[in-house]
């Protein structure tokens, strides 16, 4: 069948239309999710690998960043990285135990001094010894990046030593260490995912949450609660995980790529939550939050005395000695 020669043209464009919506060639795009806002450690860690791994792979693979839980809560995007339905997060380590239990060490309360002794720790033998621990669950561990040491807040009345705590209902995370934790200080721990959690403060369904100044900030909380108590009572890492099978169809070149993107994340990352913490209190002081800055730990130590003895137990006294022995 002759087509009339004005058909040529048109099939011409829907030819050449149809070709421009194709990526260039070789091009792969994978999706990537945080729980948080654009604006906040979690947002500049992700925009950086994105941009590195371009540049890396020469444009051949393209991250899509999907922020503020718009693909799903953090235990949702693990499940869905390891499941093949997202390629990429970024997320705390607080579900990361539901999948590779031995993450939850990192989750007993004062287990680390301070910024600088975490990071020798998840970026020296013990942190990588736990990345090898992803593989065999369908998940990539690209590397350590932060959440920060978590502070509590609340709306109900300050926080000073730790039977302020007792009664107060809590939004945690899932995580079964915190939760042990926390009920031994008298708090009623409720499980959430972050994504519900500014809603649950706003309606008063929970008194409270706990999370890094970078989360509180970035998150507005102070609109939402009144006293902040820097407890610094868990520092919360977090993780640039990829699904396994995408991290296999990588040549050797390529997973260099990615591995060394996600190293600048990371840089990124930890650069924005020392800034955050430096202005943080301020910052939230200025907006009317009531803030306990000097808090006797010991004191908070001393209550997890029960719990303490049960974690040594459970991962070995010597495997915790080890990280807070680290230097």
């Amino acid at each position: 069948m002759r087509l009339p020669r004005f058909a040529l043209p048109a099939l011409l464009f829907a030819a050449l239309a149809s070709l421009s919506a194709i990526p260039a060639t070789g091009q792969t795009p994978l999706k990537m999710n945080i729980s948080v806002a654009q604006n906040s450690h979690y947002g500049v860690a992700v925009d950086t690998f994105a941009r590195e791994v371009d540049k890396r792979t020469g444009g051949r693979y393209k991250i899509q960043n999907f922020y503020a839980g718009a693909l799903g809560a953090e235990r949702e995007s693990i499940e869905g990285v390891q499941l093949g339905t997202l390629d990429l997060t970024l997320t705390s380590t607080g579900p990361i135990p539901n999948f590779v239990p031995d993450v939850a060490i990192l989750d007993i309360p004062f287990l680390f001094r301070d910024y600088a002794q975490a990071r020798a720790v998840l970026d020296g033998p013990i942190g990588q010894e736990m990345l090898q621990k992803f593989p065999p669950k369908g998940i990539v561990a690209l590397a350590w990046a932060e959440n920060g040491f978590r502070h509590m807040t609340n709306s109900k009345r300050a926080v000073n030593v730790p039977d302020d705590l007792k009664g107060l209902k809590m939004r945690t995370m899932e995580n079964p260490i915190h939760i042990q934790a926390y009920k031994q200080f008298g708090i009623l721990p409720t499980p959430m995912a972050f994504t519900e959690v500014y809603t649950a403060l706003q309606q008063g369904t929970v008194d409270g949450q706990e999370n890094p100044l970078s989360v509180i900030t970035a998150a507005k909380l102070d609109q939402v609660q009144k006293n902040l108590t820097l407890t610094g009572h868990v520092y919360s890492p977090a993780l640039i995980l990829m699904n396994k099978a995408q991290w296999d169809k990588l040549s050797a070149a390529d997973k260099q790529a990615f591995q060394d993107a996600a190293k600048e994340a990371v840089k990124a990352n930890r650069a924005r939550i020392d800034e955050d913490e430096a202005r943080a209190v301020a910052d939230l002081r200025a907006k009317g939050m009531l803030i306990v800055e000097n808090v006797d730990k010991t004191k908070f130590q001393a209550v997890l005395t029960p719990v303490y003895a049960d974690f040594g137990k459970r991962f070995g006294q010597e495997n915790i000695d080890r990280i807070k022995n680290y230097k």
